[in-house]
C-alpha cells in the first residue's frame, strides 16, 4: 500500500519509529494527546509497512466512524475501499479493506468466535486511557491470544496521558519486561482558563449556557461545550435558541448524517454541545473557546438495592485538562470551566476505571465464553472486583446461561453472541418464541437505548417508534431478528422454554387490544396471538421488560405512589408518567439519587400478577412464616413474588420450632426487660456479671449479647410454650437465669459474690454489684470498731465503702477505712456532730461499739 502525501502533524515524523519498533518488538505504547494525528495517521503508515489487516478498536461507535472517514479522505477514497469500518448494525469494508476500525465490544466479539483473528498483523488500541470496560476486557483477551495462539500478533496501545507505565508492563509482560514507550508531544498553542462558578439555584444547563454566550461574546470561532448528557444536551440548546451561531449537538445517540455535521467546519459559527465523545477520540474543528460543565455521565451499579444505570460524577483532573486542551488546537483559545478554581484541586487526578464500577454480567458472560469464568489467568489493568463478578455469575446462572459449574451453557453463547446484554439477550431468545422476533427484537432495542423514549410509559414509546421508524432503532431491530433467524432460536439448547398459558393476556394492553404489534402476515413463525385478536403493544412492552428484569416487577404499595419491586427496593413514579395508577408494573429503567429513600421509575410498562408469575417463576416462593409482631406471634402461610407479597392466610397450628424461633427474634429485637425481672432476679444477674468479670470461668458472662445469643440454654422451657407478649412478661427471669449457675462452684456464690454483708452492728447491708469495685453503702455510726472491712470473690476484690450520715446522705467514699479513720474522719466528726447531737462522733471510732440507732452513752461524743 502506497501512502500519500500526509498532513503535517505532530504524530507523522515519529511514524518511521512506531513502526520500527512495533516490528522489532511486538508491542508498543504510543502517548500521544489529542490532535496530533495518532488515530488516523499510525494505522495508513502501519498498512503500507505491512502484509495483513490492521484493525483500530476504538472505545466508541462515533469514534470508529470518524477515524475511518478521515483515513478514507486523506487516501481519496471511499469509506469501504482500502480503510472501512464495522461497528453494531452498521459495517462498511470491501475486499481491498486493508485498515477496519472497530469497537472494542465488536472487536471482543470477533476474538470470542475466532481467537487466532487470521489476517490480522496489527491491533491499535486506541485511547486506552479512557478506561472502558470493553477496552479493558479486549486488552486481557488480547495479551492472552497473544501469549498462547498469536504470539505474531502485534499489539499498539495509544493514549493520551502520560499514565502508561502500567500499560507497558501489561504489554511486554512475555519479555519480562515493559513494552517501549514512544512519546509525541502535540503542537499546541495557550489556553486562557476562566472559572465560572454556579450562581445560587442555578441548574447546570443555565449556568453552562451563561458560560457559552460569554465565550461568544469574547472570542471568535466556535465553541465546544461539554455536558453530561443528552437529556442536558437538549435542554442547552433550548436556552441557546436565540444566539447568533448555529447550535449543534453531538453524541453517539445520534444518526450517522448528523454526527458528520457536527464533525465538519460549519459556514457559519457553531456552538458544538457534545458529551465525553469529543474529549480525545474526536476532533471537532474551528474551536476557539471550549466550555466544560465539569460533569461526565458514567456507568454505576447500586448492588443493595439491585439498581444499575448512569451516574452524572464530576470529571477528573485529566478529563478536565484534555478538555480544555481543545480550544488550543489551531490557535490561541479560551476555556470556560463551570465550578470554583478552588475546586480544581479537589478533583481526581483520573477516571475511575469503569470495571470497578459498572454492573459486571456482561463481563462475566465473556470470561466464561473464553474458557476462565472467575477472570484468572488474565492479566488485567484493573482486574474485575470479586463481589460484582460474582453478582454477575450468578445472575447468568439464573439465566441458564452457566451450568452449576459457572461453565458456558450453549445458550450462554447463544446470549453472548447477540452481542447484547445479557439480560435483554434473554428476553429476546425467550420472548420471540412468543410474540415473533421482530416484535420482540423491536422492545429489546428500546430497552437497550432508553434514550429512545420520550416518557416513562414503555408501551406509548413502542407505539411512537413503530410508527416513526427513526432510522437507527429501525436498522437494529432488522439486525437482531435477522440473526434470531440466523441461529435458528428453535433450537432447544439455547431456548428456556419460556411456556406460560395465558401470560400474554396481561393488563397492559387492555383497552387497546386492537393494537398488532407485528407487523408481518399472521402466518409468521412463533407469532404470539390471542382470542379477539393480536397481542397488543403493552403487552409486548410488559412481557419482555419482566423477561429481561423479572426481580424489578413491582407493585403497588398501600400508601401513596410507591411500588415495591420483586428486588425488595421502592419505587416511585414522576408525576405525569403515563400509566396511572397500575397494581402492577414491569420496570425497565430506575435509578435513585444520593440521598434518596426510594428509587424513580424512567421506563416501565402496566403489567399483572397473571404476567409476573409467568415471567418469573424461579421468584415465586410458598412458605410458612411465623414472626413476632407488636408484641405476639403472627404465623401465615405466605406466597411471595420476591419481596413482593401475592397471598397469605392464617395458620393455626403452626411449627413449635418457628414459633419459637419468632418468640426469640422477639426478644432479640425488644430486649430481655420483657421478661419478669424483680430485685432478686436484677441482684442474681449482677453478682453472677461480677464474679465473670473477676473471675472468668466457669462463671457465665450475663450482658444482653450472651444471654440473647444463648437462649435455649436458659430460657428454653419458657420459650417452648411462650406465644405472645403476656406469657414472657410472666417468666421469672432470676428461676430461668439460675439454670446458668455452674457446679460444683455455685455452691460457693453467696460466699463470693453475697446478696449482703454483716456489719458490726449487726445489720445485714446489701451489696451494689453494678458498680466496679462493688459499693457497701451503710451509716458511718453501723461500722464503728471495724478497721479491715471483708473482701469478695476469695479477697480478690475490695469493697468501696460510701458512708452515710444519721439521714442516709453521703458523708463520705473511702476503700481504706483504717486511713479513712485516721485521716478523714476527724472532718466528717466536726462536720456533723453539732446537726446530729444524739449520734455518737467519737475521737476513736474503732473504741466504741457499732449501733444502729442513737447512742446510749452521751460520753465522747
Amino acid at each position: 500500500m502506497k501512502l500519500p502525501e500526509l498532513p503535517d502533524l505532530p504524530v507523522r515524523p515519529a511514524l518511521g519509529e512506531i513502526v520500527e519498533t512495533l516490528a522489532g518488538r511486538g508491542v508498543a505504547v504510543l502517548v500521544a494527546p489529542p490532535g496530533t494525528g495518532k488515530t488516523t495517521l499510525v494505522p495508513l503508515a502501519l498498512a503500507a509497512a505491512t502484509e495483513g489487516r490492521i484493525v483500530v478498536a476504538e472505545p466508541r461507535r462515533l469514534a470508529a466512524r470518524a477515524a475511518a472517514t478521515r483515513m478514507a479522505a486523506l487516501l481519496g477514497e471511499k469509506v469501504g475501499e482500502t480503510v472501512g469500518y464495522a461497528v453494531r448494525g452498521d459495517r462498511k469494508v470491501g475486499p481491498r479493506t486493508r485498515v477496519e476500525v472497530v469497537t472494542s465490544g465488536l472487536l471482543v466479539r470477533r476474538l470470542q468466535s475466532d481467537p487466532e483473528l487470521p489476517g490480522v498483523d496489527v491491533v491499535v488500541l486506541d485511547e486506552c486511557h479512557e478506561r472502558h470496560l470493553d477496552a479493558d476486557l479486549l486488552l486481557a483477551l488480547l495479551l492472552d491470544a497473544r501469549s498462547g495462539l498469536r504470539p505474531d500478533l502485534r499489539l499498539l496501545a495509544t493514549s493520551a496521558t502520560v499514565a502508561a507505565d502500567r500499560l507497558a508492563q501489561l504489554l511486554g509482560a512475555d519479555d519480562s519486561e515493559p513494552a517501549p514507550v514512544l512519546e509525541v508531544r502535540g503542537r499546541t498553542y495557550p489556553v486562557d482558563m476562566r472559572y465560572l462558578p454556579a450562581l445560587a439555584r442555578e441548574r447546570v444547563e443555565a449556568q453552562v449556557a451563561r458560560a457559552t454566550r460569554a465565550a461568544l461574546t469574547e472570542t471568535d470561532g466556535d465553541v465546544l461545550v461539554f455536558l453530561p448528557g443528552v437529556g442536558e444536551i437538549n435542554r442547552t440548546a433550548g436556552l441557546l435558541r436565540d444566539v447568533d451561531a448555529d447550535v449543534v449537538p453531538l453524541h453517539g445517540r445520534l444518526g450517522g448524517a448528523a454526527q458528520d455535521t457536527a464533525l465538519r467546519p460549519g459556514t457559519r459559527r457553531r456552538v458544538v454541545l457534545s458529551t465525553a465523545v469529543a474529549e480525545s477520540s474526536l476532533t471537532v474543528p474551528g474551536v476557539r473557546a471550549v466550555v466544560d460543565s465539569g460533569l461526565a455521565r458514567v456507568p454505576r451499579i447500586d448492588h443493595r438495592r439491585g439498581l444499575s444505570g448512569l451516574a452524572t460524577v464530576r470529571v477528573s483532573a485529566a478529563v478536565a485538562e484534555q478538555r480544555a486542551g481543545r480550544a488550543g488546537r489551531e490557535g490561541p483559545g479560551s476555556a470556560w470551566r463551570c465550578w470554583p478554581e478552588y475546586e480544581h484541586h479537589t478533583l481526581p487526578a483520573y477516571p475511575e476505571p469503569e470495571i470497578r464500577t459498572a454492573e459486571l454480567t456482561r463481563l462475566a458472560l465473556e470470561l466464561a465464553c473464553w474458557g476462565t469464568p472467575d477472570g484468572s489467568g488474565l492479566a488485567w489493568w484493573d482486574a474485575p472486583p470479586e463481589g460484582g463478578l460474582a453478582a454477575g455469575r450468578a445472575v447468568l446462572r439464573a439465566l441458564g446461561a452457566l451450568d452449576p459449574a459457572d461453565r458456558v451453557t450453549p445458550r450462554g453463547r447463544a446470549m453472548s453472541a447477540l452481542g447484547l446484554h445479557p439480560r435483554l439477550a434473554r428476553a429476546l431468545l425467550d420472548g420471540a418464541p412468543q410474540l415473533g422476533a421482530k416484535a420482540a427484537a423491536e422492545m429489546v432495542v428500546l430497552m437497550d437505548d432508553d434514550s429512545l423514549a420520550a416518557g416513562t410509559d414503555a408501551a406509548t414509546a413502542l407505539r411512537t417508534l413503530r410508527n416513526e421508524r427513526p432510522p437507527r432503532w429501525t436498522r437494529e431491530v432488522q439486525r437482531l431478528a435477522k440473526q434470531l433467524t440466523a441461529g435458528d432460536q428453535a433450537d432447544p439448547a439455547t431456548s428456556a422454554d419460556f411456556r406460560a398459558p395465558g401470560a400474554l393476556g396481561v393488563a397492559g394492553g387492555r383497552g387497546r387490544a386492537g393494537e398488532s404489534v407485528c407487523s408481518g402476515g399472521r402466518g409468521e413463525p412463533g407469532r404470539a396471538t390471542r382470542a379477539g385478536g393480536d397481542v397488543s403493544v403493552g403487552e409486548v412492552a410488559a412481557l419482555m421488560i419482566a423477561l429481561a428484569f423479572p426481580e424489578r416487577l413491582a407493585r403497588r404499595r398501600a400508601q401513596g405512589g410507591s411500588y415495591l419491586m420483586a428486588g425488595g427496593t421502592a419505587v416511585s413514579l414522576p408525576p405525569g408518567s403515563g400509566v396511572g395508577d397500575a397494581e402492577w408494573l414491569a420496570v425497565a429503567v430506575a435509578d435513585r439519587d444520593p440521598g434518596r429513600a426510594e428509587g424513580r421509575i424512567r421506563l416501565a410498562a402496566i403489567a399483572d400478577e397473571d404476567l409476573a408469575r409467568a415471567a418469573a417463576p424461579g421468584l415465586v416462593t410458598r412458605a410458612d412464616e411465623v414472626r413476632w409482631e407488636a408484641g405476639e406471634v403472627l404465623a401465615r402461610r405466605v406466597e411471595r413474588l420476591g419481596a413482593i407479597v401475592l397471598s397469605e392466610k392464617p395458620l393455626r397450628e403452626p411449627d413449635s420450632q418457628l414459633v419459637a424461633r419468632a418468640v426469640r427474634d422477639g426478644l432479640k429485637a425488644e430486649g430481655l426487660e420483657l421478661l419478669r425481672w424483680d430485685d432478686d432476679a436484677r441482684g442474681l444477674r449482677q453478682r453472677l456479671d461480677f464474679l465473670h468479670r473477676v473471675l472468668g470461668d466457669p462463671w457465665p458472662a450475663v450482658d444482653d449479647d450472651a444471654l440473647l445469643a444463648d437462649l435455649d440454654t436458659w430460657l428454653g422451657p419458657e420459650l417452648a410454650t411462650a406465644r405472645r407478649l403476656a406469657d414472657l412478661t410472666r417468666v421469672d427471669a432470676g428461676t430461668a437465669l439460675r439454670r446458668l449457675l455452674p457446679w460444683p462452684e455455685a455452691a460457693r456464690l453467696d460466699e463470693l459474690a453475697p446478696e449482703r454483708l454483716e456489719v458490726p452492728s449487726g445489720s445485714r447491708v446489701r451489696v451494689d454489684y453494678t458498680a466496679d469495685p462493688p459499693v457497701l453503702a451503710v451509716k458511718v455510726q453501723e461500722i464503728f470498731g471495724w478497721t479491715t472491712p471483708p473482701t469478695l470473690a476469695d479477697g480478690r476484690c475490695p469493697i468501696l465503702l460510701h458512708l452515710l450520715s444519721p439521714a442516709q446522705r453521703p458523708v463520705a467514699v473511702t476503700a481504706d477505712l483504717e486511713s479513712f479513720w485516721r485521716n478523714g474522719w476527724p472532718q466528717v466528726r466536726a462536720d456533723l456532730r453539732g446537726r446530729y447531737p444524739k449520734h455518737a462522733w467519737p475521737e476513736d471510732p474503732t473504741t466504741l461499739p457499732a449501733h444502729r440507732g442513737t447512742s446510749r452513752n452521751a460520753k465522747n461524743r
